[in-house]
């Protein structure tokens, strides 16, 4: 197996972009990567995408992105894996150049979610649980994530106020970045004062719905200081996992075992431990989830999420920093983007180029992006070559 770096990235705005197409999104971002690593061919492409069936009617994106790019007949697939698409299509981009198959890969992650109706968003997102026992009695993402919350409340004591930290935090690195969707500084009562979507979540601790586009370069470590015009970053370790889609079959509610055993494989192929991770972006889908990927992560142990966020161990310049672009939270959460959207972030971090929000002497970072309510999840480790 063969070091794979990553050479290029670009990022689309997010929010609700109704002149651009599912097509001209992901488009953009790529050619942005291509431009930044400034190479002048690709070998494959990936495309993560969670449901470009429902939101636009659209399937078949491997064909159509590589002809709307000006790239066929280069082999082109497309990745699913809930929320978590992205950083899935990121770890087959991984595996393909450490394989040896191809040299230059392209992957991009792409949704369009904000030309449909609420309701039919709020549909084809419940797509990512268990439609037997979960979506068919009619709760929704919002409603499995209160109850993974009121779980870690009464065992662990974990407060609304805590929830509401991250999202002040987030919205505070947000802010700071000109691709968020909502750049607004907002308070802990501003949060807990917002209309409640399910108790105790209310609706300023909810990632919002978005369309955008993230895409990267990947190529062998080897090659990467020749081709690339910037610090080229390693891929040093990737992880995936899965765990039971329902909630009630799981063992802890409080847990995300996908999570752990991810991170797992990810510490034990790139030989760090959490203490080493200078910066992470993790899936903030919800304020409670950031707090329980925290601790599944092992920044923090469990139970004890919420006060690091609350202390101001996970803000820039805290013990850990976590979502510097204002997570999905903030920057938005253009689902199958997500998780390649998380792993630009943090190669502008690698490189000393994320600007107001950056994490000083930052030189090994960390991903983790999930599907559902942790069903699936993926966790890369990069660190600056």
């Amino acid at each position: 197996m063969r070091d794979v770096a990553i050479i290029g990235v670009g990022l689309t705005k997010c929010g609700e972009l109704w002149e651009q197409s599912l097509r001209d999104l992901y488009v953009e971002a790529a050619l942005k990567a291509i431009k930044n690593a400034g190479i002048d061919h690709i070998d494959s492409m990936y495309v993560g995408c969670m449901s470009s069936g429902l939101f636009v009617g659209q399937e078949h994106l491997g064909a159509l992105m590589a002809d709307y790019l000006g790239q066929a007949p280069v082999a082109a697939t497309r990745v699913e894996s809930a929320c978590a698409s992205g950083g899935a299509a990121l770890r087959m981009g991984y595996l393909d150049v450490a394989s040896g198959a191809s040299d230059i890969v392209l992957v991009g992650g792409v949704e369009k979610m904000t030309d449909v109706s609420g309701d039919a968003a709020t549909y084809a997102l419940a797509t990512a649980s268990d439609q037997e026992w979960e979506a068919f009695g009619g709760i929704t993402f919002p409603g499995l994530y209160a109850l993974m919350a009121m779980a870690h409340m009464e065992r662990y004591k974990t407060t609304s106020r805590q929830l509401a930290a991250v999202a002040v935090k987030n919205h505070a690195n947000g802010a700071k970045n000109p691709a968020a969707q909502f750049p607004a500084i907002i308070t802990v009562d501003d949060v807990l004062n917002s209309v409640m979507v399910a108790d105790p979540l209310h609706i300023l601790d909810c990632s919002p719905i978005s369309d955008g586009a993230a895409a990267v370069i990947l190529c062998p470590a080897d090659q990467a200081k020749t081709l690339c015009q910037h610090l080229p970053v390693k891929i040093v370790g990737s992880g995936m996992a899965t765990d039971t889609i329902a909630l009630h079959s799981r063992k802890d509610l409080t847990s995300l075992d996908a999570v752990t055993k991810a991170a797992a494989a990810a510490y034990r192929q790139a030989s760090k431990v959490p203490s080493d991770i200078q910066v992470c972006e993790v899936h903030d889908c919800f304020t409670i989830a950031e707090i329980m990927v925290s601790e599944a992560l092992g920044f923090f142990e469990k139970g004890k999420g919420g006060n690091a966020v609350e202390t101001g161990a996970t803000a820039i310049g805290g013990k850990i920093p976590i979502n510097t672009s204002g997570g999905l939270k903030a920057k938005g959460h253009p689902v199958g983007a997500t998780g390649v959207a998380q792993a630009v972030e943090i190669v502008e971090q690698l490189r000393g180029g994320a600007g107001a929000r950056q994490v000083a002497k930052a030189r090994i970072g960390m991903t983790q992006n999930m599907g559902g309510t942790g069903a699936s999840a993926v966790v890369h480790i990069l660190e600056a070559m």
